[in-house]
């Protein structure tokens, strides 16, 4: 089985959606008798291997994202991501660089200090718009990385594509194992990734990376519930 479809912010359609992956396939799911659905979804300009499966709390869905490359963004484009920001001096963690991460679209990983911090972020939306166009970057994903039992956190700001902070972004929390596989030097390595608090719309993302021959390649996942009714006030 195998499907195509699109996902369209307020200026663009994105080449590769995430959390639409999941809600898409969690919607199909549903609309069968199956217990478990194995599908192929075509999006934009990627296309995702999933698994639905019913949960007793809603459809848990998994997708392989593929390979996520990974760089250290140049020192004029770091400050100018950073500076849009509004980060003050004490935001950034000491001891992790910002990293561009690519799954197919790239976008800046930005790593703060604590909890306090990322909630305290208040970026500069035209600026950080305005930095994205010119080095090519969907957007920024500041974060602060699971500790011990605690899941991470972060928040997703792409004002460049008609999202001035996303809900939830799937796509980034692969880009995150990513990066914290490439940096711990482990051969796997499973996060969740709290987000959404900010915005009153809790949600929790899920993702695994692993080092394979071509590179470090991730699945992204989460549980999704379907809510009926013609109106909603997402």
């Amino acid at each position: 089985m195998a499907g195509r479809s699109g996902f369209f912010t307020a200026t663009a359609e994105l080449p590769g959606c995430g959390h639409g992956t999941v809600a898409a396939q969690a919607v199909l799911l549903t609309r069968t008798a199956l217990g478990e659905l194995t599908d192929r979804q075509h999006t934009g300009e990627r296309t995702f291997d999933t698994v639905a499966t019913r949960r007793p709390a809603g459809v848990e869905v998994w997708f392989d994202q593929g390979l996520v490359a990974l760089r250290h963004p140049e020192p004029d484009e770091r400050a100018a991501i950073v500076a849009a920001l509004g980060l003050t001096a004490d935001d950034p963690h000491p001891a992790d660089a910002p990293r561009i991460a690519a799954p197919g679209a790239p976008r800046m990983l930005v790593l703060v200090r604590d909890r306090a911090a990322l909630l305290g972020v208040r970026p500069h939306l035209g600026r950080l718009a305005a930095a994205c166009r010119r080095y090519g970057l969907l957007g920024c994903f500041v974060h602060v990385p699971p500790a011990g039992d605690r899941p991470g956190a972060a928040r997703m700001f792409a004002p460049a594509i008609g999202v001035d902070e996303d809900v939830a972004n799937a796509n980034s929390t692969g880009c995150l194992a990513a990066h914290l596989l490439d940096t711990t030097g482990a051969q796997t390595v499973a996060i969740e990734v709290e987000q959404g608090d900010s915005l009153g719309r809790p949600a929790s993302v899920l993702a695994s990376a692993r080092r394979g021959p071509a590179g470090i390649t991730t699945r992204v996942g989460g549980l999704a519930a379907i809510r009926d009714g013609h109106r909603s006030d997402d």
